[in-house]
């Protein structure tokens, strides 16, 4: 706002604010001793195109023998409450050069409260703002005063500067300004020697002030001191703090007519204004999401700068008023109202244009009213369009059903022969469902059979309908990475969880050689830890069989071998779960049932890999990784996972943490922030880490990475850092506490295996052989006292015996069919490779 004005404009919430000083209606007899503070909120309504009032406020002022001004007005925090609240200040100057100041606040009922008020012996003229508290700043022969309502009293800061080119808040620094000072060259050599040198030619520099802390900031932060004698404005647009360095994003004005865009204190782009002598500058974000900023010019004059592969004026105007920014529409995104100076009229609001430089775009002196069709014959032509656009959108309402319905049948068959296949695959019988279920015509009489279902059929485990949450894909290098996300009931009721594609063409031509491994990871309900789980490392084979004629015969059969993902130019995949349900039934020797889901389906294509539709995108924002969990599971997928006790002795090992976030360039998950990711370029980027620290002198460092390339490169970095008495061992794939509870497990699921395996054998015999020499016939279970009392019972007890014995021979003598043998010696097999595994992850 233009200093000392009868007439201010600040924009809040949408509305505009218009603060004026009038004088109350004369009474005769009664002396002129108050001035009035008064303040309009006007609105901008849609539907006339103009500004509305909505309400008003007076605040009165005794003026005798004062002259009452107002000095400037902002929107800024109130300390008490934390809301953001319009505040004024005024001036009333008295006859003895004594000049007192005043601030208001402006509340929502349109009542103003005196925050706090001040003396001084000389008027406010140079750099004036108004700030967080609220409080007042000003700069007076070079030097900086400041007053809050917290204090009610005038504080000198111990600095000396030549003028203040932006003021605000600075993420843990509090308020903040920047200004501009003599240069203060260092007496030692400590200093960076070019900053130094810098400063040196210049004669001036750059400084920021915290006001909380009074602490002084390094100009360079912002900008190089080689500009400070041509900056007069600067906007902060974006800070925050990055590994303990602040990191900030800044955009000024020069007296050379120039806009600069700064990041992180060097220059990133310049723009040349189309006036002279710039003075302020704002931004504004539009609803396409473009960063505007607009400069204001002492003649009056207003320009947009747009910031998109460079910097470029997108539009300018004459004879601005003020320019306001905020959503006036209530769009939801921001505008900017130009309020022009207007000779002929007296209400400023009369002569606007609210614009976003794209589809907003109101100004004052358009006549809306044409936009409508005032004849009768249009209207009724308008009628009839929308009568016959009402009658295309019924019929294509019909055929968007009439396609859903045909898709959902589509869908119910492929699904039906996945099931078919999964049956034929698990030898099960399969039974179609008739025409009727599945809402069709039939051809042919349906015979219903009472019997048609089988045991198979009748005995399936049933899957919940709306077990899978999420199906996604990520591509990382050469690797697909397929996933799904259970619903928690569900994935507690199964084991054994893995996942396999079906491809829906024939790829015999192009034999691509396709790798495949399950993972199963874990994530808490914060997502604040992850647990993987993946198929462990294989032991070496005890015995290896080849039948291969030589080494030709192999290149012969795979030629050469592109990525595999390269050799799909285009690819559907089913994704099949394969699970088995947990059986929670007393009974433990009953065997859990296998099931196959359908999940969904994949597609893929060499356009979709080339325009990286399913890259994993890793981006810092804020000190924080802001990969989605999609891609977080993705990169661990592929990665490989190593376990590193590290002990030191004698230092303890808080430099572990400052190389991961220091030399590695790590910042942790936004989603889980227990895992970090690196950022430095080269091999080690894309890494994962855990560093989690038992004790001061011992931790575990897990690292998820690439290859054995990447291993040793970031072993190699770490030894550098640690400690030369630091004793660095390679964890097992678990601890050996946990894996002797998995062994003793595993070796009681194998008894049980046998031993279920035996009864199951011996209860197939009862079913198939008959016992004794009189089929059909059983001994009586008479207690054997009562068999002995006669001798006709003797010679029944001696025959039971004699078949008792013969029945037992032939127990340990029955056979069995291949099947029966086959699923018993498979079962053995998987409990007893189970077991190996744990034994030889031990050794």
């Amino acid at each position: 706002m233009l200093l000392g004005e009868r007439e201010q404009f600040l924009s809040y919430n949408g509305e505009v604010l218009m603060f004026q000083l009038s004088k109350p209606k004369h009474v005769e007899g009664a002396a002129d001793k108050t001035m009035n503070l008064c303040v309009r909120r006007m609105a901008f309504n849609r539907d006339t195109k103009l500004f509305v009032q909505k309400s008003s406020g007076v605040f009165s002022m005794s003026a005798s023998h004062l002259k009452i001004e107002i000095i400037c007005c902002s929107c800024t925090t109130d300390s008490r409450t934390g809301i953001i609240l319009p505040c004024v200040l005024m001036k009333k100057k008295k006859r003895n050069n004594v000049v007192k100041y005043l601030l208001l606040l402006l509340h929502s009922s349109n009542q103003f409260e005196k925050s706090f008020h001040f003396k001084l012996d000389y008027e406010l003229k140079e750099d004036i703002r108004l700030f967080t508290g609220p409080s007042v700043l000003w700069r007076h022969d070079n030097k900086l005063f400041y007053i809050s309502a917290n204090t009610c009293k005038v504080l000198s800061a111990p600095v000396q500067l030549s003028s203040v080119v932006w003021t605000g808040e600075i993420e843990d620094e509090g308020t903040v300004v920047l200004g501009v000072r003599t240069a203060c060259l260092p007496e030692s050599e400590v200093e960076d020697e070019f900053s130094t040198s810098d400063r040196a030619i210049w004669g001036s520099e750059f400084f920021g002030y915290t006001i909380e802390t009074q602490k002084i900031l390094t100009g360079t932060f912002f900008m190089p001191h080689a500009y400070s004698r041509v900056v007069s404005s600067v906007y902060v647009c974006k800070n925050n703090m990055l590994k303990k360095q602040l990191r900030i994003s800044l955009v000024a004005i020069t007296h050379k007519n120039q806009l600069i865009w700064f990041q992180d204190g060097l220059p990133k782009g310049v723009c040349e204004l189309p006036y002279e002598k710039p003075c302020s500058v704002k931004t504004a974000v539009t609803s396409s999401n473009d960063l505007l900023f607009i400069v204001s010019f002492a003649s009056g004059n207003t320009c947009v700068v747009q910031r998109r592969d460079s910097l470029q004026v997108a539009s300018k105007w004459q004879k601005v008023k003020s320019v306001l920014v905020d959503d006036f529409i209530g769009s939801g995104n921001e505008q900017l109202l130009l309020l022009f100076k207007d000779d002929s009229n007296t209400d400023v609001l009369s002569t606007f244009r609210i614009t976003d430089l794209g589809e907003v775009d109101y100004a004052s002196d358009t006549n809306y009213e044409h936009d409508v069709p005032a004849a009768e014959g249009l209207q009724e032509n308008g009628l009839l369009t929308v009568q016959a656009l009402e009658t295309r959108l019924q019929a294509g309402c019909t055929s968007v059903r009439e396609l859903q319905q045909h898709l959902g049948l589509k869908k119910r068959v492929i699904l039906e022969s996945c099931r078919a296949l999964i049956d034929l695959v698990e030898e099960r019988t399969h039974i179609l469902p008739t025409a009727k279920e599945e809402g069709l015509v039939s051809l042919w009489d349906d015979v219903e059979n009472p019997h048609s279902l089988s045991k198979e059929t009748s005995s399936a485990s049933k899957v919940p309908e709306h077990f899978i949450e999420k199906l996604w894909q990520r591509v990382v290098g050469d690797s697909l990475v397929v996933g799904v996300k259970l619903t928690e009931s569900f994935y507690l009721s199964l084991r054994d969880i893995s996942l396999s594609l079906v491809m829906d063409q024939d790829f015999s031509s192009i034999s691509p050689i396709i790798k495949c491994q399950n993972k199963i990871i874990k994530l808490n309900k914060a997502f604040s830890a992850l647990t993987v789980s993946s198929c462990q490392i294989e032991p070496p084979p005890k015995k290896m069989k080849l039948d291969l004629h030589g080494k030709n015969d192999l290149k012969k059969e795979f030629p050469e071998r592109l990525s595999p993902l390269l050799a799909f130019h285009h690819v559907c995949c089913i994704v099949l779960l394969h699970a088995k349900n947990q059986k929670h039934q007393t009974d433990s020797l009953q065997e859990s049932k296998k099931i196959t889901v359908l999940c969904g389906k994949i597609l893929l294509s060499l356009e979709d890999i080339s325009n990286g539709k399913y890259s994993v995108k890793m981006l810092r924002d804020n000190s924080c990784c802001t990969g989605s969990i999609e891609d977080i599971l993705a990169v661990l997928a592929i990665s490989v996972r190593f376990s590193f006790q590290i002990v030191s002795s004698d230092y303890t090992l808080t430099r572990v943490n400052s190389w991961l976030l220091g030399e590695m360039e790590c910042t942790p998950f936004k989603e889980c922030h227990d895992n970090i990711f690196c950022h430095k370029a080269g091999n080690m980027y894309g890494t994962v880490f855990k560093w989690t620290l038992k004790n001061p002198f011992e931790g575990v460092l897990t690292l998820f990475c690439r290859n054995l390339t990447v291993l040793f490169q970031c072993l190699h970095s770490l030894t550098r850092v640690l400690p030369p008495s630091c004793d660095v061992k390679l964890l097992r794939s678990g601890s050996k506490g946990v894996l002797t509870e998995q062994l003793a497990l595993a070796l009681e699921k194998e008894m049980l295996t046998l031993r279920r395996s035996f009864f199951s054998k011996e209860n197939k015999a009862e079913n198939s052989l008959t016992w004794g020499n009189e089929p059909g016939k059983k001994i009586s279970d008479a207690p054997v006292a009562s068999l002995l009392d006669s001798e006709e019972g003797v010679q029944r007890f001696r025959k039971k015996l004699q078949n008792e014995r013969e029945e037992s021979v032939l127990s340990m003598n029955q056979t069995m069919n291949g099947a029966l043998y086959q699923e018993i010696a498979l079962k053995i097999a998987e409990a007893q490779l189970n077991s190996d595994m744990i034994v030889w992850r031990l050794s």
